[in-house]
């Protein structure tokens, strides 16, 4: 059909199908209600979003349900399957999410993520075409639980028994509204104990930019206006004189992972991390520390809880439960 035969309504509508993937919740909510076109187009979009948080990056579309009296069908922010570098405040950023495509389509999160992939490297890396344990050089032996697989510069491919956390998220997951935690991540199939569920992604962080998000997030927690999800992890050096601070923010700019919630009892995931060979940035990424059944709440402990001032409730609902959710000094 050609353009100039067009209706009004049909260039409206294909207008709209282009442009309202990209608007936030509260932009959608208002074009809604300006006609009956962009209402029914911004219906679809948000269906689309409740069907899966990951927008088709990740193997298994990753649902939204919520049974709660809570108006809200989705949480919105950007998508990466992978750990990216903390971007410049000057770029932009968007995200088509919920549009006619089935799968995501590249975007400047998606390019950074690319981009940071190599950052901080070197050229180490195996010569195997085919990885072995106790065979290749980049095997890991589980020194002071940090895994060690294959990376960037090593010769074997995506199928190589050495990179299993790197393909992205391998078992059937779904995001779950609770009443009082709010959102949650369950396991929508059963997962064996040690099986790799999936990677922590969002932003790397210096600490001190850390440091100043936290102490912005902990006054607007406060408030009831946001849900961080800022994980700090230390990696002691085998000097054990030192450790290396990792911070990875996926409040903004994130994975399914930033739903995991805490549990005093320690969960029923356990966090690694993880060195590609050639990589001086680790990545954080969990595997199951027991068998889990399909519908369980997936969590794992944020570390120590302290009595804090104002500190968060914590619901997790264990008998062992402090009351307090732990978290990072500011």
């Amino acid at each position: 059909m050609k353009r100039e035969n067009l209706t009004d309504e049909q260039l409206l509508s294909q207008w709209a199908r282009l442009v309202l993937p990209y608007l936030s919740p509260r932009d959608l909510a208002a074009s809604a209600c300006a006609c009956r076109t962009l209402s029914r187009i911004a219906s679809s979009v948000t269906s689309r979003r409740t069907a899966d948080v990951a927008r088709g990056l990740e193997r298994y579309p990753i649902p939204f349900f919520n049974t709660t009296a809570s108006p809200h069908p989705y949480s919105y922010f950007l998508y990466t399957p992978h750990p990216i570098l903390s971007p410049s405040p000057s770029l932009s950023f968007s995200q088509s999410w919920g549009g006619e495509e089935s799968r995501g389509i590249a975007t400047d999160c998606e390019r950074l993520q690319s981009l940071s992939s190599s950052f901080g490297g070197f050229e180490v890396g195996c010569d195997c075409d085919r990885c072995v344990e106790g065979r290749c050089a980049c095997w890991s032996d589980m020194k002071l639980g940090v895994l060690k697989e294959c990376g960037e510069n090593c010769a074997c491919g995506l199928t190589c028994e050495n990179r299993r956390t790197q393909s992205g998220i391998p078992v059937r997951l779904k995001v779950v509204r609770d009443a009082r935690k709010g959102w949650s991540l369950h396991a929508a199939e059963a997962i064996r104990r040690g099986d790799f569920v999936c990677e922590y992604a969002g932003e790397y962080l210096t600490t001190e930019e850390a440091q100043i998000r936290l102490k912005t997030y902990d006054e607007l927690s406060l408030k009831g206006t946001i849900s961080p999800a800022l994980l700090v992890v230390r990696e002691h050096l085998p000097s054990g004189k030192a450790c290396l601070r990792v911070n990875i923010d996926a409040t903004k700019i994130g994975n399914a992972a930033r739903f995991i919630n805490h549990s005093c009892d320690g969960g029923n995931l356990k966090l690694l991390l993880v060195r590609n060979s050639g990589s001086l940035l680790p990545r954080l990424c969990f595997f199951a520390s027991a068998d889990i059944s399909e519908d369980e709440e997936l969590n794992f402990s944020y570390g120590v809880s302290r009595i804090k001032e104002n500190g968060l409730p914590c619901f997790c609902g264990s008998a062992n439960c402090s009351g307090v959710l732990p978290s990072e000094e500011t």
